[in-house]
């Protein structure tokens, strides 16, 4: 049986290039060089068709560790709750008011990049707590 050996997150959007940045810096990820011949992604996205410019963006982990981000453009908005949701690990290891105070100072952070809060869900005695947030597109994530 062969192994996984990458996995990436492709995101449906409208913006893929300001999704992509805005989970760059929730990530700390990074936007990779451009292809050879290219100084810019600028550059290389005017060589494209018209109807390709914009049309899809990439943000990986620096360490390599992390799986790649790839945001691509559809033309149908979000409708629904996202049946899958990245977790950011903010809280871990943290337990009651002193988890909650990571949440909240992480949630503050990306709510000033264009983030926004949706709930603060309370440890219920097998669950610690989360908080729930949108990206700027308004797909679903959890601080955890």
């Amino acid at each position: 049986m062969a192994s996984v050996k990458q996995v990436q997150v492709t995101f449906d959007c409208a913006e893929p290039e300001r999704v992509a940045r805005f989970w760059c810096e929730v990530l700390g990820y990074v936007v990779p060089p451009p292809p050879e011949g290219f100084a810019t992604w600028d550059d290389f996205d005017r060589t494209l068709p018209p109807e390709r410019q914009g049309s899809a963006f990439v943000c990986q982990d620096p360490s390599g560790v992390g799986p790649r981000l790839y945001f691509q453009r559809v033309p149908e908005g979000k409708v629904v709750k996202n049946r899958v949701h990245l977790d950011v690990r903010v809280g871990t290891g943290l337990v009651g008011e002193e988890r909650v105070a990571a949440l909240e100072a992480e949630c503050a952070r990306l709510v000033a990049l264009g983030g926004v809060r949706v709930e603060l869900l309370r440890a219920d005695g097998y669950n610690e707590s989360c908080l729930v947030m949108q990206d700027v597109e308004g797909n679903e994530f959890c601080l955890d």
